[in-house]
C-alpha cells in the first residue's frame, strides 16, 4: 500500500530531512502551478514517467519550462529502444501516485527499486527543489542534499543529467 501525503512527510521527519511544504490548490499541469502556486520559493518541476521499449520505468524531473526531446532522452538515459510516457496503471503500481501528483517523493513508495530515477543537473545546484508530496494540492521544498538523502533512504540511485546538453538547448541570447 502506498504512503499516504501526512505519512510521506512523518517519514522525512522522522528521519532529520528538513522540508518545508506548502499547501495550495490542486495543480495538475505546469501551466496551473504558475498561476495557482502563488510565491512558493525553489526551483520548481516537472516530472516525465517514461518507459522503453524492455518495459524499463524512468522518472525523469526537469526544470518546469525546460523542452524535452524523449529521442534525444534515450542515450543520456541508458533506455532501450524509443521511449513513451508509462500508462498510469504502471504509474500507480510503480510509484503509487496517480498522474498530476507524479514527483521524485514518490520513489518511497517505489520499494523493490524497478524505477530508475534522473534528475536534471540544473535542479541540484538550486537552493530548493519543490515537489508533490505525493499529492498535487501540497508543494514540498528540500535542498539538494536533503533529496539525495532522501533518494539514498529509499535506496535510489539517481542519474544526473544535464538537460541543456543532452537536449542540446542553446542559452537565450
Amino acid at each position: 500500500m502506498p504512503l499516504t501525503p501526512d505519512a510521506l512527510l512523518d517519514f522525512l521527519a522522522a528521519r532529520g530531512i528538513p522540508a518545508t511544504t506548502y499547501s495550495h490548490p490542486p495543480l495538475h499541469t505546469v501551466a496551473q502551478s504558475k498561476v495557482l502556486r502563488g510565491d512558493i520559493p525553489g526551483a520548481h518541476t516537472r516530472n516525465l514517467f517514461l518507459r522503453d521499449s524492455r518495459k524499463t520505468h524512468f522518472l525523469v524531473t526537469i526544470a518546469e519550462d525546460t523542452p524535452v526531446d524523449l529521442k534525444a532522452l534515450r542515450g543520456p538515459l541508458g533506455a532501450r529502444g524509443s521511449l513513451s510516457f508509462g500508462s498510469p496503471e504502471a504509474l500507480y503500481e510503480q510509484l503509487g501516485v496517480l498522474p498530476g501528483s507524479v514527483t521524485l517523493l514518490a520513489a518511497v513508495n517505489d520499494t523493490a527499486g524497478l524505477v530508475r530515477i534522473a534528475i536534471d543537473a540544473a535542479l541540484l545546484r538550486a537552493d530548493a527543489i519543490c515537489c508533490h508530496p505525493l499529492t498535487n494540492d501540497r508543494t514540498t521544498a528540500l535542498s539538494p542534499d536533503a533529496l539525495r538523502a532522501f533518494l539514498k533512504l529509499t535506496g535510489h540511485d539517481h542519474l544526473e543529467i544535464d538537460m541543456k546538453i543532452d537536449m542540446g538547448i542553446t542559452p537565450d541570447a
